[in-house]
């Protein structure tokens, strides 16, 4: 069953992020069905240093994030990679979730000729990036819902089986916000990401 607007509108990015885990994000482009299971999201919100819209800062580039639940946010990092996240709570508000892995559960042969692959890898998805290239999400799916037909996230009933709680990924600069423990994988999946936060020691003085 996919999961509709009131999922996404509620006030707690945090709280949509843990319960991201375990559902199954789905792409359909050009009639190519891929899927994967959500087993890592970090949560971001205007309130904190980490966010881009930070202070309810507003650019080309964060209008996105003032947009209603369930609304796609992709940006491009490092000049290479396109990361996908998920608006969360109600317009004016800027948060969002991203997402930072799944575990392909359909569509593999897609997926590995979109990466580049021979064959089936825990690096084909272990990672914002890669997933998105996976999925065959880019950058002009930017501004566009999770309620039409191309890309969408269905509750399967999959058991999340434990969350990890943890600091976010490569967020040093935001300083004591760093710490934040916003970031949520299912416990002992092999398909987690395997990015450094060992910075969280840097502001625990």
């Amino acid at each position: 069953m996919k999961l509709d607007k009131s999922f996404f509108l509620r006030d707690s990015v945090t709280e949509v992020a843990r319960e991201l885990l375990g559902k199954t994000l789905y792409t359909n482009f050009d009639k190519q069905l891929t899927a994967g299971i959500v087993v890592e999201t970090e949560a971001y919100s205007y309130t904190e240093k980490a966010c881009h819209a930070y202070n309810n800062r507003r650019t080309a580039r964060t209008e996105t994030l003032f947009r209603d639940g369930g609304t796609c946010y992709v940006y491009l990092c490092y000049g290479i990679h396109k990361l996908f996240n998920i608006v969360t709570n109600n317009e004016g508000t800027a948060e969002a979730v991203l997402i930072r892995a799944v575990e392909p559960v359909e569509g593999m042969e897609t997926m590995l000729h979109r990466r580049g692959f021979e064959r089936e890898t825990i690096a084909l998805t272990s990672g914002p990036g890669k997933l998105s290239q996976a999925l065959g999400i880019d950058l002009t799916h930017d501004k566009t819902t999770l309620f039409e037909d191309d890309i969408w996230l269905e509750d399967n009933g999959i058991d999340r089986k434990g969350i990890d709680e943890s600091p976010r990924i490569g967020v040093a600069y935001a300083q004591e916000d760093a710490l934040l423990p916003w970031r949520y994988t299912i416990k002992d999946n092999p398909w987690v990401s395997k990015g450094n936060n060992t910075y969280k020691t840097l502001y625990s003085k």
